[in-house]
């Protein structure tokens, strides 16, 4: 199908109008080789509330957003790298079917399909695109993906001290290394965590715990690295995409999979051919 599509007019109008509709404040889309292959509204399990969002596929990456008048207005674009992502089909809720999650290095969150064929079909071009990036680029399959989070009305309490209650004056927060709901008291710790963000973020006290036992023992096996007698231009690795939404539930031994917290009436549009 890129194959087909690349480098044709019909290619060229669709990314065009997929960036007129984000406007200004979306970023240009159009790349040399680059080809949408589809596009459709799934429901994403946002931190409130599950919520539709518009998704396109293209042979590199996949960009979603925001819906303010379907076709023909959206805003929040978020752009996420192919080679990135690593897929997890997930079992049905009472309320939401047709799950899978899309697990990056940055964000990782869950979204449904309509229908059991379009989850099929989600899978098997994102699969195929991402297998044949990793094949072109040489890279290995990402091993380190950002934790989800578990949406806020998963618990009533802190899912760390299991005393804290929930109101209007007592706010929920998220840790951003495990994504429990905790209150302030168990998550007063922040922690530079580069692969998310460039400023130290919100973690629990448990995980501000593992995280600085870690940075000792990779302090201490830098010490007993002999040093080198020439060192080279240091490579880099390019970021991976900006992403800041909130998401969905882990850790499933304790917050199982049939909690009644989402709703899915939203409309497929099908891919291209």
């Amino acid at each position: 199908m890129v194959e087909h599509l690349a480098n044709t007019e019909i290619n060229s109008q669709r990314i065009a109008a997929v960036e007129n509709c984000f406007g200004a404040s979306g970023q240009p889309l159009a790349l040399p080789g680059r080809v949408l292959l589809g596009e459709g509204i799934l429901t994403k399990e946002c931190r409130k509330k599950p919520k539709p969002r518009i998704f396109f596929l293209f042979n590199d990456i996949l960009v979603y957003g925001s819906i303010i008048i379907n076709k023909r207005n959206y805003n929040s674009q978020h752009i996420i790298p192919l080679e990135d992502v690593t897929l997890e089909t997930l079992p049905d809720t009472l309320q939401m079917k047709n799950r899978w999650m899309i697990k990056t290095s940055k964000k990782s969150f869950v979204v449904s399909a309509a229908s059991l064929t379009e989850r099929k079909e989600w899978l098997s071009h994102l699969e195929e695109c991402i297998r044949h990036l990793l094949s072109t680029t040489g890279r290995q399959p990402c091993r380190e993906h950002a934790a989800p989070w578990i949406p806020d009305k998963a618990t009533d309490i802190c899912m760390r001290c299991t005393q804290t209650k929930f109101s209007t004056l007592t706010r929920r927060h998220h840790c951003r290394k495990c994504g429990f709901v905790v209150c302030a008291d168990c998550s007063r710790q922040r922690f530079l965590m580069p692969r998310l963000s460039p400023k130290p973020l919100r973690v629990c006290n448990l995980c501000y715990r593992q995280l600085q036992a870690e940075q000792k023992k990779e302090a201490a096996a830098d010490r007993r690295q002999p040093e080198p007698i020439h060192s080279g231009m240091q490579g880099y690795e390019p970021s991976s995409g900006d992403d800041s939404d909130k998401s969905d539930d882990e850790r499933a031994e304790q917050w199982p999979a049939d909690t009644e917290f989402y709703t899915s009436q939203v409309s497929w549009s099908s891919f291209h051919s």
